[in-house]
């Protein structure tokens, strides 16, 4: 007769908190940078004011397009170490350059 033992670690989830929770939390930040920069931005130019409806539609999705990078990078932060490290490091300049993207895409105006 064998024994098996289960490890403690092959019970343990990967992800500690939902994909849904990580894509909210990018898309509230997105949605508040963009706030902030609208708001200190100053007078927009004359003219129609549905241009403001495109921003707040890419900014929001390219903060929940961070998030889901986030989420993906987990495996690598649960290996601890240097891989905890760049995975931070990657979950970061991948959300400042999608976030940067959308910024652009949506507030360039009609002109």
């Amino acid at each position: 007769m064998t024994m098996t033992t289960k490890s403690a670690s092959a019970n343990t989830p990967i992800h500690l908190r939902p994909l849904r929770s990580r894509m909210l939390l990018g898309a509230g930040i997105a949605t508040t940078l963009l706030l902030i920069f609208m708001i200190i931005g100053g007078k927009p130019n004359p003219g129609p004011k549905t241009w403001m409806i495109l921003p707040f539609l890419t900014v929001p999705f390219g903060g929940a397009l961070g998030g889901l990078v986030y989420y993906l990078l987990d495996f690598m932060r649960y290996q601890g170490g240097w891989r905890k490290s760049l995975a931070n490091v990657l979950s970061l300049l991948i959300y400042i350059l999608l976030l940067a993207a959308t910024l652009i895409v949506g507030l360039n105006g009609p002109d």
